[in-house]
């Protein structure tokens, strides 16, 4: 099995409280993880570490075997790490188009200017398209991104990431937000990402969104691996429960 990602005792500490202590697991090519937990328990923390926002201070990180430990935020995403974050990084004032193609452009080793030679049939322009096509969003190329719903923007940042072309992508609580009628679009934009060959790490609230889509699950508890298994092991096992105050999972 070749491991896609891969976390080596991972340890945060600032001011000298632990905010991550020795998390380990791996994650294989093409697979699809859950990352869940209580409140406070590191999970955007940990996704800060592996995109490159936040240094270990111990620990090791690796992507395809490759030491990314001390990699920069730049560095990794060359290297094939995308990720969305909880609130919109959208550009609001920008068209749907502009927003992607920007990132089609610095992908592309382009100017990263929306009004910079700007070419309707540009490769960058044309990535742009193709992209917002596979998220739905092909009736808003022209639609300024503040006025999309938010689970328009949401899909408009996934086109985003997906015009960065990453290998593994992490996405930050991607349904946050988001009124229910764009759930199952955005489950589904989710699903065909997968199904492309992408490695994939989720953190989610929605459990019955994410325990149907990913292949395990890794639950953290203050800031520590707590468990992690199938959505099957993990709803069964009772750390699991104890962890989230009894609650089914």
């Amino acid at each position: 099995m070749s491991l896609a990602l891969e976390l080596h005792k991972i340890d945060l500490r600032i001011g000298g409280a632990k905010i991550l202590e020795e998390v380990s697991f791996g994650v294989a090519e093409g697979e699809m993880v859950g990352v869940i937990g209580p409140n406070g328990a590191g999970k955007t923390t940990l996704f800060n570490v592996i995109s490159g926002l936040m240094p270990p201070t111990g620990g090791a990180l690796r992507m395809s075997g490759d030491d990314i430990t001390r990699a920069s935020v730049h560095g990794r995403a060359r290297a094939g790490i995308g990720r969305t974050f909880q609130t919109s990084s959208v550009f609001p004032d920008l068209s749907a188009l502009e927003n992607v193609r920007i990132a089609a452009q610095i992908k592309l080793g382009g100017a990263t200017s929306p009004w910079l030679f700007p070419r309707k049939q540009d490769q960058a322009t044309a990535e742009a398209r193709e992209r917002l096509e596979e998220v739905g969003l092909d009736a808003h190329f022209e639609t300024k991104a503040g006025v999309l719903s938010h689970g328009d923007k949401r899909k408009l940042e996934i086109a985003m990431l997906l015009a960065t072309e990453p290998s593994v992508v992490l996405l930050d609580e991607p349904m946050a937000g988001v009124g229910s009628g764009d759930v199952p679009g955005l489950v589904e934009i989710i699903r065909t990402l997968h199904a492309s060959g992408r490695t994939v790490l989720m953190v989610e609230h929605h459990m019955e969104v994410l325990l149907g889509l990913v292949d395990r699950v890794a639950v953290m508890h203050h800031g520590k691996l707590l468990a992690i298994g199938t959505p099957e092991e993990i709803t069964a096992d009772p750390r699991v429960q104890e962890a989230y105050l009894g609650a089914a999972v």
